[in-house]
């Protein structure tokens, strides 16, 4: 019996073994792919949207950079990137293969083909050379990394000394009133809203869950930290419903 399968993680609010939840997130993905972009409007009332560009805007993209994008899926924070950069690239990485797909079928893909890689990898393990980026993103998905810790001590390994980590990620608000009013909305109209638009109830049960089980704000900058990195800062998004993290490889 291997040390993964002994070791339990949690999926969701559920304990499972280690060795078992990358195929059940991969299974989530998997079913909601088709309609992964629509819900995201639909949960977020579109502000995932301005989130993102907040991304970009203290990211300062420029020209001729290489970015990773990690659980990158349809390409959101890619195509972004590569608007604000000429001449950069951008590396797509996701576990799921047809959340690719469905990036590979927008327009934006088409019209930057030429400085777009579309790669099925684990963040866990990533499958480039040390000091080959300038630039790694993760945007929604390092709460669903069965170990946190390794992804980001891969993150710091393939990034070029002086490159950048900023990763996207739902998290607390600070006021508990605030966070009271938005659990109740989280976990009574988010998965009902999966249920009618893609289908799946479950899968957006655990979407919500998997958020409540994610470190606050100052516990995931120690993370960061912890894996190498340097002036680590982060800014609410929101009121902190979601929150930006950003580190320097120095």
């Amino acid at each position: 019996m291997s040390e993964s399968d002994t070791r339990t993680t949690h999926f969701g609010f559920k304990d499972v073994p280690e060795g078992d939840k990358a195929g059940m997130v991969h299974g989530v993905f998997t079913r909601v792919a088709n309609k992964y972009d629509i819900m995201n409007d639909v949960m977020s009332v579109g502000i995932h949207r301005l989130w993102k560009d907040a991304m970009m805007d203290w990211l300062a993209p420029r020209p001729g950079q290489r970015l990773l994008d990690v659980a990158g899926g349809t390409g959101d924070i890619a195509f972004r990137f590569l608007k604000r950069a000429p001449e950069a690239t951008a590396t797509v990485l996701d576990m799921t293969e047809s959340m690719l797909v469905e990036g590979q079928k927008r327009a934006e893909a088409e019209n930057m083909a030429d400085r777009l890689n579309w790669v099925v990898g684990d963040a866990m393990a990533l499958p480039f050379e040390a000091n080959t980026f300038d630039t790694y993103t993760i945007s929604f998905g390092i709460r669903n990394v069965t170990r946190i810790a390794d992804a980001l001590s891969e993150a710091y390994r393939v990034l070029k000394p002086g490159g950048r980590i900023m990763v996207l990620e739902f998290s607390q608000l600070p006021n508990p009133g605030l966070q009271w009013a938005y659990d109740k909305y989280s976990f009574n109209v988010i998965p009902a809203m999966g249920q009618i638009v893609a289908g799946d109830r479950d899968s957006y049960q655990y979407l919500v869950e998997s958020i409540r089980k994610f470190p606050d704000q100052q516990a995931f900058a120690t993370m960061i930290r912890q894996a190498g990195f340097s002036q680590v800062k982060y800014r609410n998004l929101t009121m902190g419903v979601a929150a930006l993290h950003s580190g320097w490889k120095i």
